[in-house]
């Protein structure tokens, strides 16, 4: 009898020393992810992007190919909306496409390394790696990281939520926060493919753009020059609108809002039929911003972004640049003055 209970005590011990080793701490896991950042040549992902706008909710399947060192391709679709757009990376520079409205822009930016990015693999890592402070715990499937954000222009996205599969340190989900730790963009991950293989014009700006537009359904490309004004939600202390003026042009129709007070803009918002593409991008002022549902381009003192078909211009000598992005943000809430 005391013999068994030696065998068992023994083979619970042992069970307790493998449990053991089988746990890894953040430090363990962190160091694990450096080498697979090393290492990593290529990727190709799929995920699901749900973005929380007060009541509502816009989803965006969302595919991501990346070849080291700083090629990339993010193709952002909202099928609900027919809506698409592609933030390309080669050696000629960052490119914003939008098919339907046959737009391309040139930006001189380092994107995608200036600013946290939730559905790039390697920015979260160097999130993870950066938060000195990030908080870690883990499951029988996956590690979760809570780190602080790197976003530019936007201290209401302060916080994220990060889960790896243990298998292979492949992202999970990712949960973006505001500062009451509601998560407002959330990124589950349904396919991630490491060292991928990529053809020679998978990155080329003008192949991408014609594959894009002959992928759209015939509706987006239409010439229907009718849509709604928007109007921003978000208030600032002390501006009011005091003017809305509709001008025809050439092929579409322009609305420009003026807004006064201590914090006073002009917001322009116009529709125009789908133009033949040029030749080569506008090259564009400023840097990239993501506004959510879409990506704009902002400088000191204006921000610019297409959404729905619509273009949309926010200029301003007395907003800063995070209080452009509010602004823009809301005005695909909705439509009330």
């Amino acid at each position: 009898m005391r013999k068994k209970w030696l065998l068992l005590l023994t083979g619970l011990i042992v069970i307790f020393m493998l449990a053991a080793c089988g746990s890894k701490s953040q430090d363990d896991v962190v160091k694990e992810l450096k080498g697979k950042q090393d290492d990593l040549t290529s990727y190709k992902v799929n995920a699901k992007m749900t973005l929380k706008m007060g009541a509502d909710s816009q989803v965006y399947k969302v595919e991501i190919w990346h070849k080291d060192p700083t090629f990339y391709r993010v193709n952002l679709k909202n099928a609900e909306k027919d809506q698409s757009q592609m933030i390309l990376r080669n050696n000629q520079g960052v490119f914003v496409l939008t098919p339907a409205l046959n737009k391309s822009f040139r930006f001189q930016s380092d994107w995608p390394q200036n600013s946290s990015q939730a559905y790039l693999y390697e920015s979260l890592i160097k999130d993870i790696v950066a938060d000195k402070e990030a908080k870690f715990s883990s499951t029988k499937d996956h590690y979760i990281f809570e780190t602080k954000t790197r976003y530019q222009n936007n201290s209401m996205l302060p916080l994220q939520e990060i889960k790896l599969n243990k298998s292979d340190l492949s992202p999970a989900v990712v949960k973006v926060m505001d500062p009451d730790r509601n998560a407002l963009v959330t990124v589950e991950f349904s396919k991630v493919t490491f060292n991928a293989s990529f053809d020679k014009d998978d990155f080329d700006m003008k192949k991408n753009m014609t594959r894009a537009q002959l992928n759209l359904p015939a509706m987006a490309t239409s010439g229907d020059q009718a849509f709604t004004v928007m109007y921003p939600t978000h208030k600032l202390t002390g501006t009011k609108l005091i003017g809305e003026k509709t001008i025809k042009i050439q092929d579409g129709k322009r609305v420009v809002l003026t807004y006064d007070g201590k914090k006073s803009f002009t917001l322009v918002q116009e529709k125009v039929t789908a133009k033949v593409a040029s030749t080569s991008p506008t090259n564009v002022e400023g840097d990239i911003v993501d506004l959510g549902v879409t990506i704009g381009a902002i400088s000191d003192h204006s921000l610019s972004w297409s959404h729905a078909g619509v273009d949309y211009m926010i200029a301003s000598k007395n907003l800063t640049k995070e209080e452009m992005v509010e602004v823009a943000k809301s005005v695909q809430g909705d439509a009330v003055k």
